[in-house]
C-alpha cells in the first residue's frame, strides 16, 4: 500500500506540472528564454544522472551477463525518438488562428499524452525497484517536465488554442501518466520480471532525452558566460543525484 502511495502520489504530482505554464505568462519572451535554458540545463544534468548513477549499476547489477536488459535500454532510446518523430512529422502551411489550430497542436497533444504516458510506466515500474530509485526517477522527471510542459503550453498558444484551452488540453494529456501508471502494475502482476525491464527502458529514454533533444538545445547558445551558466546548471543536476544516492542508498 506504501509503494502505491508513492507510485500515485508522485504521478499526480507531475500531471499537476502541466499547470505551471499559466505562472510564465507576464514574464517577458526574453525572461522566459533565460529562464527555460537554466531549466533544460538543471534537467540534463538530472537526466544523466539518474540514468548513469541509479538506473544503468541498476541494470548492471541485474543483468548476470545477459543481454536482454541492455537491449531494453536500447529500446527506451527509439521509443523516445519514435515519440520526437511524432510531434515534429507535419506541418500546416495555413496561416493560424482560433478558427484553424496548426497541426502542430493535436500532434503536440498526441506525443505528450504518450509521453506523459510512459512517464507515469518508468515512476511506477521504479518504485516497484526500490523506493531510492523510484524517488531518484520522479525527482528526473519533475526536472525534466517543468521546461518541457512550459514549452508544450506555448506550442499550444502559437497553434491558436486560447489560454484556458491550452491550459486544459495539457492537463488533460498529462493526465495519461495516471494510466501509465495503472499499465506499470497489472503488467507487474502479469509479466514475469517487469521491474528489472522497465529500468533499463527507462535509463534508455533518459539518456536519449537528455542527450538528442537537451543537450543540442543548449547547443545554440554560444556565448562563453552563458554556457558557463549552463554547465554549471547541469554539473548541480548530477550533484543532485549525487545526493539522492547518498542519502537514499539502495
Amino acid at each position: 500500500m506504501t509503494t502505491y502511495i508513492y507510485i500515485f502520489g508522485s504521478v499526480i504530482l507531475v500531471s499537476a506540472l502541466s499547470l505551471i505554464g499559466v505562472f510564465f505568462l507576464s514574464l517577458s519572451s526574453s525572461d522566459l528564454k533565460k529562464l527555460v535554458f537554466v531549466l533544460v540545463s538543471l534537467s540534463a544534468g538530472a537526466l544523466l544522472g539518474d540514468s548513469f548513477i541509479h538506473l544503468v549499476p541498476e541494470t548492471a547489477a541485474k543483468s548476470d551477463g545477459r543481454v536482454g536488459p541492455w537491449l531494453w535500454l536500447l529500446g527506451g532510446l527509439l521509443v523516445f525518438f519514435i515519440l520526437e518523430k511524432i510531434i515534429h512529422w507535419r506541418h500546416c502551411h495555413i496561416p493560424t488562428s482560433p478558427d484553424h489550430p496548426h497541426h502542430l497542436g493535436p500532434l503536440n497533444l498526441v506525443g505528450d499524452a504518450l509521453h506523459n504516458f510512459f512517464d507515469g510506466l518508468i515512476i511506477a515500474g521504479s518504485f516497484l525497484v526500490s523506493l531510492p530509485l523510484g524517488i531518484a526517477t520522479v525527482v528526473a522527471v519533475v526536472a525534466h517536465e517543468i521546461p518541457h510542459e512550459i514549452g508544450n503550453f506555448g506550442i499550444l498558444i502559437y497553434a491558436g488554442y486560447s489560454r484556458r484551452r491550452a491550459l486544459f488540453l495539457n492537463f488533460l494529456s498529462a493526465l495519461a501518466a495516471i494510466l501509465g501508471a495503472v499499465a506499470a502494475l497489472v503488467f507487474s502482476s502479469g509479466v514475469n520480471g517487469f521491474s528489472d525491464l522497465v529500468v533499463p527502458f527507462t535509463a534508455g529514454g533518459f539518456i536519449y532525452i537528455a542527450t538528442a533533444d537537451l543537450l543540442p538545445e543548449l547547443n545554440k547558445e554560444t556565448k562563453p558566460s552563458k554556457s558557463l551558466g549552463q554547465l554549471a546548471c547541469i554539473i548541480l543536476g548530477l550533484l543532485l543525484m549525487v545526493a539522492l544516492k547518498i542519502f537514499f542508498p539502495d
